[in-house]
């Protein structure tokens, strides 16, 4: 079965067509890095004017590489939910016009238990089904709009755990990278400056978010605060002109590196310490909430210093581990027929009333 999967929830425009849910065909993705750098970080209506002019192009280099044709497609797949609404309306309507012209199946996917897929479907193989045998699975979702936990039973029945109650993590990296003069997207070029071979990502004591003893959900809010005033200093009062002592440009590049890496450190320490708790919170629940793994995706589960610690957690559970390659990090296509491969048997097609929906699911 092939299946065409469309991918506009943010600032990617991505198509895919994936061979029953396990063989990649294709997977094109056309950035927006370009369209939204000056104002560091993504603008929602340059964002869905883009997606509008290149959803057919991207979509038909899908299927060149791919070497099929429309009429060789079996269903076409969309991420509905969630994201930025005029984001998700050109990939819905594109992908409903398709479903409708070539009378075949729609499918709604939920963009988050996509991404969680990709990090099965990166390490599956043709003579092997390695998908059902990591589930049941902690999943962590850690991107630029998102910061959550599930408890997985399959590809397609996910329970929220927990998620961010403020800032998502990918948020703060991007806010961080700005207050140190950095480009956009800031989690790569923080990522870079931290793994410098000098940097000390003890130099500076940023809090850890903890929130209450039994609490799954994030913060980074208060993490990103932190950085700031050891940026820029203490706010002036407003009698005084307001703004800040300084900005970025009064440190050192080794001041820089330290920051960076110490916020790093922060950040993944976090997100380390709730995993911890909920893998010890479904221990103590019935056996069929037990876990084989720990299921990472999302754009910030590209992060060389969070799949490090990740990996370590999971060894010393006894957890396989499994964390997408880098291109399946990144808001992408493939993820989205993949899953709705599965969702398809499970569920059966949605119908062309399917909505764009930008907040998350249960």
């Amino acid at each position: 079965m092939h299946i065409l999967g469309i991918e506009t929830s943010c600032d990617e425009t991505a198509a895919s067509v994936v061979v029953d849910g396990r063989r990649i065909l294709s997977n094109v993705v056309a950035s927006q890095f370009d369209l939204h750098a000056e104002y560091g970080g993504v603008v929602p209506e340059i964002a869905s004017r883009a997606h509008a002019e290149r959803i057919r192009p991207i979509i038909d280099a899908a299927l060149a590489q791919a070497c099929v044709s429309y009429a060789d497609l079996h269903a076409v797949a969309v991420g509905h939910r969630p994201g930025l609404i005029g984001s998700l309306l050109v990939g819905v309507a594109a992908a409903k016009a398709l479903a409708w012209a070539l009378s075949i199946p729609l499918v709604g996917v939920d963009h988050l238990q996509a991404h969680l897929y990709a990090a099965a479907i990166g390490h599956d193989s043709e003579d092997q089904n390695p998908i059902a045998a990591c589930y049941p699975a902690l999943g962590l979702v850690v991107s630029g709009g998102h910061t959550a936990m599930y408890h997985c039973q399959t590809p397609t029945q996910t329970h929220r755990l927990g998620g961010t109650i403020d800032d998502a993590v990918g948020e703060a990296f991007d806010k961080v990278a700005t207050i140190l003069g950095l480009p956009h997207p800031g989690g790569p070029a923080i990522d870079a400056l931290a793994g410098e071979p000098d940097a000390d990502d003890r130099a500076f004591d940023f809090p850890v978010s903890r929130l209450d003893r039994d609490s799954l959900d994030f913060s980074f809010s208060g993490l990103k605060t932190a950085v700031l005033y050891a940026v820029r200093g203490n706010p002036r009062p407003r009698e005084l002109g307001g703004g800040f002592e300084r900005d970025h440009t009064g440190l050192s590049h080794a001041q820089k590196r330290d920051v960076a890496a110490s916020f790093q450190r922060a950040a993944c320490r976090a997100i380390i310490i709730k995993l911890e708790r909920a893998l010890d919170d479904l221990a103590r629940g019935e056996n069929t909430r037990a876990v084989r793994s720990i299921l990472v995706g999302g754009g910030v589960s590209a992060n060389s210093r969070l799949r490090r610690e990740i990996t370590v957690l999971g060894h010393a559970r006894n957890l396989d581990v499994r964390m997408p390659p880098m291109a399946l990090c990144v808001d992408n296509a493939a993820m989205i027929a993949s899953l709705a491969h599965h969702q398809l048997a499970a569920h059966g097609p949605d119908d062309l009333t399917l909505t764009a929906v930008p907040t998350t699911g249960a």
